[in-house]
């Protein structure tokens, strides 16, 4: 029996539901799961990868899903609102990055380590440069009139388009975060698959999210 226009459009907006309330759990659980390994303060390493994880999994997670119309937790509040906690949660998030690539930074300073050899280190530095890059450039949609041949819905969109791609590095990172000595010593078996599969559900949440604000922009434009 085929499904109606209206059922399949309830479908939809179900598993949408579903797959956010699963992006919001693992944006939390990861971090938190990442604190119980590295339990932070028995080392000055073990602030690096739960700081990475937080901006990474849980503050830029957040900060992206605060504009999901089905599973955002400001939903009800008015979009100047969102746009505020957005901003928060990315500068938040960079700050943390900031600070976790400062530490591994002088940690393999002090245990006369070479910096940035790995593809793991690599990609991190890259990821936390591109978020600093993505929070200047939000900065031209809070005065859009500092580039007069562009107009507000075409910075919003490239905005967007860049900063998932800037999500996609940090998700990146922290995927090959996982591959290191530290990681594959303490993580083992299906626990470490499951840790995997942490961000490549947001991603492909956050994914879907911003595809459908393309699509949705581009319909309104007919």
């Amino acid at each position: 029996m085929a499904l109606t226009a209206e059922t399949e459009s309830r479908l939809y907006r179900s598993l949408r539901v579903a797959a956010g309330a699963a992006a919001h759990l693992v944006a939390l659980g990861f971090p938190a799961a990442v604190a119980v390994l590295a339990r932070p303060g028995s080392s000055l390493f073990s602030w690096h990868p739960l700081l990475m994880a937080l901006a990474f999994s849980f503050l830029m997670t957040e900060a992206l899903l605060i504009f999901s119309p089905e599973t955002s937790l400001l939903r009800s509040f008015s979009r100047k609102i969102r746009v505020r906690a957005h901003w928060a949660l990315q500068l938040v998030a960079l700050l943390c990055a900031l600070l976790g690539l400062g530490i591994i930074t002088y940690n393999k300073h002090l245990n006369g380590k070479s910096h940035f050899v790995t593809w793991h280190g690599l990609t991190g530095l890259l990821a936390v440069l591109y978020a600093g890059g993505q929070c200047a450039g939000g900065v031209l949609l809070l005065y859009p009139k500092l580039m007069k041949n562009w107009t507000l819905a075409k910075l919003k969109l490239y905005h967007a388009t860049s900063g998932l791609v800037g999500y996609l590095l940090g998700c990146a990172s922290l995927m090959l975060g996982m591959c290191s000595l530290w990681f594959t010593t303490t993580v083992t078996g299906a626990s470490w698959y499951l840790a995997m599969l942490c961000p490549l559900v947001t991603s492909l949440v956050i994914m879907n999210q911003v595809s459908n604000a393309y699509l949705y922009r581009k319909r309104s434009q007919h």
